[in-house]
């Protein structure tokens, strides 16, 4: 591309709908200027992704008046209103990238493998090893029923003993599993494990697989590598995987770079914000079928997909797994236990559907709060013991974190907190997304939170491969809204108890007061404006300095404000079903979740 670019189309291929963006230059500036969207048309009747791709194409060329479709090709370059300069997408339609994993050892090949796959956008399935406790015949039996889309073999360190990994490559070949899409190819196996057993491997696999090797996930015990595998589940799920999804041959035509795999596209955007800012950063993605959480703390990207929680397909995993009480817990309304499971039912077999009644709109806000809290649960769980740089971990910071299962996301050094995803990118009001993570994501301390505006973070991820500047650009001006910062202090007291003063100075008036045990207050602090914050907590409530320790320092605004949550954490919310609807119809209010009606 040697000329300016003046146009950029770019779609995502969701489980239920394709998203499609313009980004055009406009003056000496990119913006994203025009959206349209369709339901995903991979499911019959259709079975082809790209009459989606193009029915929401078609509505941005309504919106905007730019000529953009040929019949069903796209016009490249762009000529003044006529065409763009490319075209890109992301996908997870079809349900994503399924893997499966194997190591010779549980908590440490097996961990790393695991790894290795989120890292590149796949939802893992299960994960073998020889010390899984499983039957040969059992192991072998379970491949065959999972039908993944590609296996990672991995296992021993280079110059190690080569058995394990030979056996678990026996199981792998006595299987010849099927592959989930398409009868007619060969399963993709990746051999990322000790480069002595690479032969007897081919062997065995090479006839049946498409084998790929790679290098060692595990060199040696104090080192961990996971890139090369990472960028070669990529390229073999582009090449193998979405090449069988229905009608993803034509869309790889028509794209100008490679499709991306959602997920790995949002978790590049997620690292290009922390190294530019310098900051920790998590980031949640909450999809139709799956929830991704990512993290980028002190240099190290984890990412985890809750396969089973999501806010249309998979809405009953999370009232199964969350509970009913647990759900019902976030109402301020009487209602019955049946009706909210009928409802959460009925988005289930109609996922399309948005909430028509006030009643529906906090039942759906309650179930979300529940899937991201499910999920954020399990990313903490295996954000664990990465400490140095990204690819590198000692087997003493492995076995340790075995031991203890320490978790290296530390609430209180978290600097921001993104959301993205249909329930917290179109919420009726920007109040309800803020609300929606505070209380699913519990911060500690003082840190801003931010919601991805029209879901673009994968559309940018995919761009920032093209042109790092543009992705950027946009980014910052049209895909951030920045919603506030919350001040969470730590800690537990009996209801009503004092649990912190603070001054907050903004716009040359200074403000002095204190809040107590089971608050919330929010302040005007709008978009662009900051404010002095001189923190004095209890004795046992910590702010960041450490118990009783004040804090003083500059916090930003955004479109909600400054929001202060003397709630405890953990958060604490009464049992008593009259003294919880009281409670609940309280902090809507102090945040002014919704109108009164």
């Amino acid at each position: 591309m040697g000329k300016e670019i003046q146009a950029i189309i770019a779609t995502d291929c969701g489980s239920t709908t394709t998203k499609a963006i313009l980004i055009e230059k406009v003056g000496n500036e990119y913006r994203q200027t025009f959206r349209g969207e369709a339901p995903t048309t991979v499911e019959a009747p259709f079975e082809d992704v790209t009459v989606g791709v193009l029915n929401s194409i078609k509505e941005i060329e309504e919106l905007s008046g730019r000529k953009i479709l040929d019949g069903d090709k796209i016009i490249t370059p762009a000529n003044g209103k006529v065409g763009v300069d490319a075209y890109i997408s992301t996908s997870s339609a079809g349900g994503g990238l399924q893997m499966m994993v194997a190591g010779a050892v549980k908590t440490m090949t097996g961990e790393s493998a695991q790894r290795a796959a989120l890292g590149a956008g796949a939802i893992v399935m299960d994960i073998l090893a020889i010390n899984d406790k499983r039957l040969p015949h059992k192991k072998i039996e379970r491949i065959r029923q999972l039908r993944p889309d590609m296996i990672l073999l991995s296992g021993g360190t280079d110059g190690g003993t080569i058995k394990h990994v030979v056996e678990l490559a026996e199981y792998i070949g006595a299987a010849d599993p099927r592959p989930r899409l398409g009868m007619s190819y060969k399963l993709p196996v990746l051999y990322a494990g000790n480069i002595d057993a690479r032969e007897e491997v081919k062997k065995i696999l090479n006839e049946k697989m498409a084998l790929v090797i790679t290098d060692n996930l595990r060199p040696s015990l104090e080192k961990e590598n996971l890139m090369p595998a990472r960028l070669e589940i990529q390229t073999l799920f582009l090449e193998h995987v979405m090449a069988q999804a229905p009608g993803y041959k034509k869309l790889m035509e028509m794209a100008s770079i490679e499709i991306m795999p959602t997920p790995a596209a949002v978790g590049q955007i997620m690292q290009t914000i922390s190294r530019i800012n310098k900051i920790n950063v998590i980031g949640v993605d909450i999809g139709g079928a799956t929830t991704d959480v990512f993290s980028v703390v002190g240099d190290v990207f984890n990412r985890t997909v809750s396969a089973n929680y999501g806010m249309s397909y998979s809405i009953s995993n999370v009232l199964a797994d969350a509970g009913l009480k647990n759900v019902m817990r976030w109402l301020s309304f009487e209602v019955e236990e049946g009706e909210v499971g009928d409802r959460i039912k009925n988005k289930m077999i109609r996922p399309t559907t948005i909430p028509q009644s006030m009643e529906e709109l906090k039942i759906e806000q309650a179930i979300s709060r529940e899937a991201l809290r499910l999920s954020f649960d399990q990313h903490k769980v295996l954000a664990v013991g990465l400490k140095g740089v990204q690819q590198t971990r000692s087997i003493a910071d492995a076995l340790n974190q075995t031991a203890t299962g320490q978790s290296i996301i530390n609430m209180m050094g978290l600097d921001l907190i993104v959301g993205s995803g249909g329930v917290l990118s179109h919420a009726p009001r920007r109040n309800q997304s803020m609300s929606m993570m505070i209380d699913a994501f519990k911060p500690e301390g003082v840190t801003m939170l931010a919601v991805d505006s029209i879901f673009m973070m994968p559309h940018l991820g995919v761009l920032s491969n093209i042109n790092q500047e543009i992705a950027t650009e946009v980014f910052d001006k049209d895909c951030m809204v920045y919603l506030g910062t919350c001040i969470a202090p730590v800690g537990v007291a009996k209801e009503g108890a004092k649990v912190m003063d603070y001054k907050i100075t903004m716009g040359g008036t200074t403000l002095s007061e204190s809040i107590t045990f089971g608050q919330m207050k929010m302040f005007n602090l709008g978009l662009g404006e900051t404010a002095q914050v001189e923190l004095n907590p209890c004795r046992n409530f910590d702010v960041g300095n450490g118990p009783g320790k004040s804090l003083a320092k500059e916090v930003k605004g955004g479109v909600v404000g400054l929001v202060v949550d003397a709630r405890g954490r953990d958060l604490v919310i009464p049992e008593n079903p009259e003294e919880r609807k009281r409670k609940i119809k309280e902090w809507n209010q102090a945040l002014n979740l919704y109108p009164e009606y």
